[in-house]
């Protein structure tokens, strides 16, 4: 299993695995207020980033799948579920997609999460912060 998918068009692409709600957290929006709604934002926002820059990027977000954004592609976006609730759900569900990787090195996770990024370090997966990458979001996006 790989993080997103490859191939000769995209061997030189960027391959990006967001921390989903690490990301929406990093930022005091209201987001609590509204999970769904900031978790379609994000995705929106995603999408338009890997549209821009055609980096392939898969988002891992905790709780339940939201109406009509099932497991799967959306709009060239890989989006994912955490399988099970509770601590570190998403994070274990990170964790196993760079364990899976045939090039871990080649990843580069978004999280500010200091365990996980502990633990992808530990398989060759690049890290950057979440409001590191949300700052290069915004280049992208004006």
């Amino acid at each position: 299993m790989t993080a997103a998918p490859s191939g000769p068009a995209s061997e030189s692409a960027e391959r990006l695995i967001v921390d989903g709600m690490n990301v929406i957290g990093s930022r005091p929006t209201g987001w609590w207020r509204d999970r769904d709604g900031a978790k379609r934002e994000l995705i929106a926002t995603l999408q338009d980033f890997a549209d821009a820059t055609g980096a392939e990027v898969t988002v891992v977000l905790d709780g339940r799948p939201l109406d009509g954004l099932p497991e799967g592609d959306h709009a060239g976006l890989r989006v994912l579920y955490a399988p099970r609730r509770g601590r570190d759900a998403a994070d274990d569900r990170i964790v196993e997609l760079v364990g899976a990787d045939d090039n871990p090195a080649g990843l580069v996770v978004v999280t500010s999460d200091r365990a996980l990024r502990e633990r992808v370090g530990r398989l060759g997966a690049e890290v950057v912060g979440s409001s590191t990458f949300l700052r290069r979001v915004e280049e992208h996006s004006t």
